[in-house]
Formats: structure tokens, C-alpha cells, sequence
């Protein structure tokens, strides 16, 4: 049980494990996983602050699903097209390094 609950979180939580891993540009790969977090975020704050009232309630677990959903479209896409995401273009560490460093 330990070792279903270890993998599952691993398969979403780390970057090295989740579908993400086929966007080779990794500033676009932390962009959408920025999005995702964002999406969840909200959709955790609407299912806890509106508990008391149904209607709010069944709205939360509509926007909950279809968050699953855009969760799961997104891991596809990057799985099989990770280009999507990068429209062709992929910076590479070494192209931008210095460009963005602290002047201090």
C-alpha cells in the first residue's frame, strides 16, 4: 500500500517521472507544470470553501473532474507530441546562460 501511494505521487510530483519528461525545453516544461499547480490550487480552494452550500459544492466537483481531465490531457500531449509545447523552439541552458544572471 505504501509502495502504490510512493508511486503514484512520484508519477505526478517528480519531474523526472511524469509525462512532462518528453518536453525537452525545460523552461516550458516548468511553465505548465506552474499552470497545473495554479489550476489546482484553485480547484482545492473552491471544493474546501464551499462545503456548507451544495450547489457551490456539485460546481466544485464539476471544475475538480475537468481539471483531472486537462491534467491528464496535458500529461498525453507531452507524452506523445512534447514539440506542442515548444512550437519548434527549444532553449537550451547553455544558449542563455549569463544573458539572465544577478548583476550583483
Amino acid at each position: 500500500m505504501r509502495e502504490m501511494i510512493y508511486d503514484a505521487y512520484s508519477s505526478v510530483m517528480e519531474h523526472d517521472k511524469n509525462p512532462l519528461r518528453h518536453i525537452k525545453d525545460f523552461n516550458t516544461r516548468h511553465m505548465i507544470t506552474q499552470v497545473l499547480a495554479w489550476m489546482w490550487c484553485i480547484v482545492f480552494s473552491l471544493l474546501v470553501g464551499s462545503w456548507t452550500v451544495f450547489g457551490y459544492t456539485a460546481v466544485a466537483h464539476f471544475v475538480f473532474l475537468v481539471a483531472v481531465f486537462i491534467t491528464v490531457g496535458t500529461f498525453k500531449v507531452a507524452e506523445k507530441k512534447p514539440e506542442f509545447f515548444t512550437r519548434g523552439k527549444i532553449l537550451k541552458y547553455e544558449d542563455i546562460q549569463g544573458k539572465y544572471e544577478d548583476i550583483w
